[in-house]
This record gives C-alpha cells, sequence and structure tokens, in this order.
C-alpha cells in the first residue's frame, strides 16, 4: 500500500485521434521497466499496443475503450489512463478525467491543436485538471512544435508555456533544449533508453537564452517568489519548478514540453514533467455531497478517515464484472464490508486488484489517492462507496445526449437470449449506450453517440455472444418544439358516483430558448392549494416524452401556470395531474409546434489539394462552413451539418479524396428542419398510427 500521497500521480493520456497517445503510453510502460518490448500500435508483429487489448483495437489500430496501468518513475507511483480519441467514444474519456488529478494533451506538431483536441480540452476544463501538453511526431515532415504552443493559447485560450525547444526538426530531430537546466538532452540507444546530457549547441544558444526570459516572464505573473528571485538574479532551478508547479496546479499555465514518442525520444523528460508539475491527490479538492442535507463536502485525501470510494468504470471480464474505483478518502482492504450510497447495498470486498492494460495484480489494500479496481461487485457507472460512517455521494459523471440509432433484430431464437444478455451488459458498462422499443412495433432500438460507435457494439455481439442481427438504416433523434406562445385554461372534472375528480389549471406556454423544460408557479392568492402545484409539473413532464406532431420527444418548454381552482372534495393529486396533460393536448397544436433535428460540428482534415472536393462533399449535405485554415499544404475545415445527412459520409469523403482525408463530428446544437423534411415526418408518423 502507499501511503506516501506526494509520491502519486494519477494521470490521464488524452489528444486527438492518431496523435500518439497508445504510442506513448507504450514508450512510457517500457522506460519505467514495466513492458520488455515495445509493440506499436499497428505493429507489423501482430502484437498490438499494450493497452490496446481488445481484438478490435488492435485490427483497427484505435482505442475504443479506456485502459488504466501503473509504473513507477524514480521514486513516485503513477496510475495511468489511456484514453480513446474519437469523440464516439468520449464516455471514456469523461470518466477518466472525472477521476484523475492530471492529464498529458497530447497534440501533432504537424497539424496541432484539433477538432477532438478541443473536445478533450474542455473536458479537461469541466473538472478542473491540470495539464502538461506533450508536442509529440516533432519527426514529422511540417513539425512546427512552437507554432503548436501559439495554438494552445489561441485556440484553447490557456497561456502555454514552452519549458523545452526542439534540436532540429522532421527527419533532423535529433533531441531537446531544456530552458531550466539550459542543457540540451539527446536519447541514444536502440529504443532511446540512454539519456545523455550536452552543453546546448552554439547555433541553439541564442534562440534558448531568448525563449528562457519568456518562460521566465510568463510564470513569474504567477510567483513573487520567482518574481524577486529573477530582480535578484538568483533564479535557482528550484525555484522555478516550484513557480511552474503552482501555476500549473492552478490552472494558470500549460506547461510545453515535446518529443516524438514513435522515435522515442523526450519521454523519460515527460515523465520528470509529470513528477514535477502535475498535481499529487492531496494537491486537489474533492468534493462530494451530503446526502442528509444535500451541502456541500471537502473530501481530504487522507488514508485515516473514513471511506469515499467512486465507480467510474465497469468492464464485463471473463470471470465477473471488474469495476474500476477511485479512492479520495480512507483505506480500502481485501474483505471489508462497504456500503453503495445510491442503493445502500452492503458489499463485501471479496478481491482487490490492480490492472495492467487487461491483467490483474491482487492486492491486500490500498489508501485514499489510488486507482484500483473490485472483482465481482454488483454496482453501476458512478456508484459512491462508504463504510456507513457518513452518508454522502460523490459527484456525478457529465453523460453527453445519445444522438443516433439503430433498430436490431436477431435472426433466431439463440441470438435472441445472447442479445439479450450482450445489451444488458454494454448498457451498464456504457452510460451513452442506451435501449429502447419501438411502442408499434416492440423492435429493440440502440442508442449511441455515432455510427462508429454502434458498429463497434454490433461486431462486438457477433463475436463475443455469437449474435447474428438484422440491423435497419440509422435513426436521427429529431425533437419536437413550440414556435409562439399560447394560453391554456382547462378543467379536467370526471363525476362517477361518489368522490370525483376536479382540476382547473390555466396560464400559458411559451418557446425556452435554451431547450430545457421550465415549469414557473405563479399561483397567488390560493387559488390552487400548494400541496397540488408538484402534481401539475408531473402531469406536463409526463406529456413530454412523446409529441403529438411527430411522436419525437418534447424540448424547449416554459410553462408558466398562473390560475385554476379545485374543489374541497373532489381534487386530488391524480385529478390535477390530468388537468395538465389535458391542456397540453388541448393547447399543443395552437403554440405551433415544430420539428428539431441535431446538428453536429464537422471537422475534416486533408490535403489542400482536395479543398473543393471537402467543401463539395459538406454543401451536398445542406452544411455550413463555420470557418477553415491551410497549413503546410494540409487544410482543416470546420462545418456545421444536420446528422440525417451524414450518414454514410465515411465512404463520401473517401472517394472524393483517394482516402487522404478524416474527418470527426459530435453534437453541437438542435435547429429547426427544413419544410420538407418535416412534412415528410409528419405524413410517416400519421401511417404508422393508422397501422397501429
Amino acid at each position: 500500500m502507499i501511503t506516501q500521497l506526494s509520491k502519486i500521480r494519477n494521470i490521464g493520456i488524452s489528444a486527438h485521434i492518431d496523435s500518439g497517445k497508445t504510442t506513448l503510453t507504450e514508450r512510457i510502460l517500457f522506460y519505467t521497466n514495466r513492458i520488455r518490448a515495445i509493440h506499436e500500435v499497428k505493429g507489423k508483429d501482430g502484437v498490438g499496443a499494450t493497452m490496446d487489448s481488445m481484438d478490435l483495437e488492435r485490427e483497427r489500430g484505435i482505442t475504443i475503450q479506456s485502459a488504466a496501468t501503473y509504473c513507477n518513475w524514480k521514486d513516485s507511483f503513477i496510475n495511468i489512463i489511456d484514453t480513446p480519441g474519437h469523440v464516439d467514444f468520449t464516455i471514456e474519456v469523461e470518466r477518466a478525467l472525472r477521476v484523475l488529478d492530471g492529464a498529458i494533451l497530447v497534440l501533432c506538431s504537424v497539424a496541432g491543436v484539433q477538432s477532438q483536441s478541443l473536445t478533450v480540452d474542455r473536458q479537461m476544463k469541466r473538472y478542473g485538471v491540470p495539464r502538461i501538453a506533450f508536442v509529440n511526431k516533432c519527426d514529422r515532415q511540417g513539425a512546427n512544435p512552437i507554432r503548436v504552443a501559439g495554438q494552445i493559447d489561441e485556440k484553447l485560450g490557456h497561456k502555454s508555456v514552452l519549458l523545452q525547444l526542439p534540436i532540429g526538426l522532421e527527419d533532423k530531430f535529433s533531441g531537446i533544449i531544456d530552458l531550466i537546466t539550459m542543457k540540451a538532452y539527446y536519447f541514444d540507444g536502440d529504443k532511446g533508453e540512454q539519456i545523455r546530457e550536452e552543453e546546448i549547441p552554439a547555433e541553439y544558444v541564442s534562440q534558448a537564452n531568448d525563449y528562457r526570459e519568456k518562460m521566465l516572464d510568463s510564470v513569474s505573473m504567477f510567483s513573487d517568489e520567482l518574481t524577486e528571485a529573477i530582480l535578484m538574479e538568483e533564479v535557482t532551478e528550484d525555484i522555478l519548478r516550484a513557480a511552474i508547479r503552482k501555476a500549473t496546479i492552478g490552472l494558470k499555465i500549460v506547461p510545453v514540453m515535446l518529443g516524438s514518442a514513435y522515435k522515442n525520444k523526450g519521454v523519460q523528460k515527460l515523465l520528470d514533467g509529470v513528477l514535477e508539475y502535475l498535481p499529487s491527490p492531496p494537491d486537489v479538492e474533492n468534493h462530494a455531497i451530503n446526502l442528509d442535507d444535500n451541502s456541500d463536502m471537502l473530501i481530504p485525501s487522507d488514508p485515516s478517515k473514513y471511506l469515499a470510494v467512486l465507480a467510474f468504470k465497469l468492464e464485463d471480464g471473463r470471470y465477473g464484472q471488474i469495476t474500476y474505483v477511485r479512492i479520495y478518502q480512507g483505506t480500502l482492504r481485501k474483505g471489508d464490508t462497504i456500503i453503495n450510497a445510491r442503493s445502500g447495498q452492503k458489499v463485501k470486498v471479496g478481491r482487490l486488484v490492480r490492472m495492467h492494460s487487461n491483467d490483474m495484480e491482487d492486492i491486500d489494500d490500498a489508501c485514499a489517492g489510488d486507482i484500483v479496481a473490485l472483482f465481482g461487485v454488483d454496482c453501476f457507472s458512478g456508484d459512491t462507496f462508504t463504510d456507513g460512517s457518513v452518508n454522502m455521494a460523490m459527484t456525478s459523471i457529465h453523460v453527453p445526449a445519445a444522438v443516433i440509432s439503430l433498430t436490431v433484430n436477431p435472426k433466431d431464437s439463440k441470438s435472441q437470449n445472447n442479445m439479450a444478455k450482450a445489451l444488458k451488459r454494454f448498457t451498464k458498462e456504457d452510460p451513452t449506450f442506451r435501449l429502447s422499443s419501438d411502442p408499434e412495433t416492440g423492435e429493440t432500438i440502440i442508442w449511441g453517440m455515432g455510427e462508429l460507435h454502434l458498429d463497434i457494439y454490433i461486431e462486438r455481439m457477433k463475436r463475443e455472444y455469437s449474435v447474428d442481427v438484422e440491423v435497419s438504416p440509422p435513426r436521427v433523434a429529431y425533437r419536437e418544439a413550440i414556435s409562439q406562445r399560447a394560453d391554456y385554461n382547462y378543467i379536467h372534472k370526471k363525476q362517477t358516483g361518489g368522490s370525483g375528480q376536479y382540476g382547473k389549471v390555466a396560464g400559458y406556454f411559451e418557446p425556452n430558448e435554451t431547450n430545457t423544460y421550465e415549469f414557473v408557479d405563479e399561483i397567488v392568492g390560493g387559488s390552487i392549494p400548494r400541496e397540488f402545484i408538484s402534481a401539475i409539473d408531473k402531469g406536463f413532464r409526463s406529456m413530454f416524452e412523446k409529441g403529438r406532431l411527430i411522436g419525437a420527444q418534447v424540448m424547449g418548454f416554459r410553462i408558466v401556470l398562473n390560475d385554476g381552482g379545485y374543489h374541497a372534495v373532489d381534487s386530488s393529486d391524480q385529478a390535477f395531474q390530468e388537468a395538465a396533460r389535458g391542456a397540453f393536448r388541448d393547447i399543443y397544436f395552437k403554440a405551433k409546434p415544430i420539428v428539431l433535428e441535431p446538428i453536429m460540428k464537422v471537422a475534416l482534415e486533408g490535403p489542400a489539394e482536395f479543398y473543393k472536393n471537402l467543401v463539395g462533399t459538406l454543401m451536398q449535405r445542406r452544411g455550413t462552413i463555420m470557418g477553415s485554415t491551410e497549413v503546410d499544404g494540409y487544410s482543416a475545415i470546420e462545418a456545421e451539418v444536420p446528422l440525417a445527412e451524414m450518414f454514410g459520409y465515411a465512404t463520401a469523403i473517401r472517394s472524393a479524396t483517394q482516402g487522404k482525408a478524416e474527418f470527426t463530428m459530435e453534437f453541437a446544437r438542435y435547429a429547426p428542419a427544413p419544410q420538407s423534411i418535416t412534412e415528410e415526418l409528419i405524413k410517416k408518423f400519421e401511417a404508422s398510427k393508422k397501422a397501429s
């Protein structure tokens, strides 16, 4: 058990697709002696990178699931989570960053800050995660790490501080200059394992002095001690490193380091940076909710206090469920009985393990600040475990909304049973993978973040559960909303002998620009007793699951209740719920409902020679170009395109660019659908109602 918490680092490695995250993690594991040989993501040896343990990951050369491991560097212990780059698997990044204390943001030295870099950085901001930027691939043609550092300021809104300079670039990249020690470092040997320290080459001395001054100016803005040392001309490495660490943890700066993971250069110095500049568990403030009074609680990283554990990721392994947990406070021991704060269920810790990709290593105990796994514990992602002494729960993980769906039908009875098992497992593991059923046909509908997301799960059903399914074309998550104000005044009255039902509600509906549901109680004078207000709210909410225009979920409503009436005997919660539902049905079409369609933020990247082709593929799909740049013969285009137009786009873009371009997309917003699409959807909805 690691008890010296200042020696622990919990870090994630995140980036845009193909920036070198998994390659970097492979080198880190090699240099820290966790693995004996380096394997490449798409290596000819067929082994694949250590952290890509799933067959689909090895075949496709992408990371699908986040994977955890740990290693020792110098005198410290590092927990590492390698996360996917593709936006379809963004939940893996979300839940990793929720439990991590620091992160490495990997950026390509050629492409710089890309679309998914923005998304990952936004996720880091959401959880207040300090980061080091590692500008990778300095050996690539067109590499320019100084330009990339500028993009961190311009595109991500950070204060970047270069701590290193390259010695040569592209095929001449041979080492780095450390602006803190003012030494040059080279990485010799077959795998770059031998670090050679030299004086800075004469031709780089002037540049190094200039950038050191810039570094001192930037960091001294956040450290009085460093400012004083600069004035006294007594700047030491310790004072400078302490100032950088303080500013990094305070989210004031982003230190920028560089290298080439594939060419085995700069990785060991990055590991030094992780220890020197990223926080240990005691450096981070963690908060929980006191379930007794809903107040905020500060959770210090103290192994001697009550237990606070968050389950942030589930996996169904070969022998049962593996639950990844972060211990925020207290000590967890094998054989302990812990309590699930959500369900109140008592659970015995039968097996406690450390994960190394898909391998488990048994341990007896772990304390605050550590990331480990429980074996055979039944729970859900986001559950909090305690020792029962305090009724509290850790704050939850942000789960983005699913935007695409498919209908899946098993071809035989055996597949039916296996499909049910597979879907139960997948929905438990992945909060962004959701299930529903078609109310008319009873068919199973799966929802996800994109075509690749659902494609991976269908492939896993075939491989892991021998499920043969028929798949329908993807469905778009359309929504309904109202476009104008409409007043309502509705009485629900029912008399059947004995006590009846009576409820009167009055007010108005109007569009809500935030696209959320808002219920406003403006009742004065007791026209409706207070105890019935929540029933009216509940009645209105129940009508939002399925709208009356095309049967889609309703959004963007503001409902104001300002008058009504009640009966001393016949009024009840049920009566006022029915009154609210009746008012909704009565007034909905008078508020001029419209159809909203999901609009995706699309980022395209490819050779500049195909720029017109790339723009053409977007314009054909009702796309709106939001911006474009061209750097070193490479075009990057940002656009907004309706999701309904993006199906099959991967094939179209390959054809238009000879397979040389790539794209990512993520949900941006909902917008009114064109009249032609609205009319078509209404026709389909009316036809389905007649058929049923």
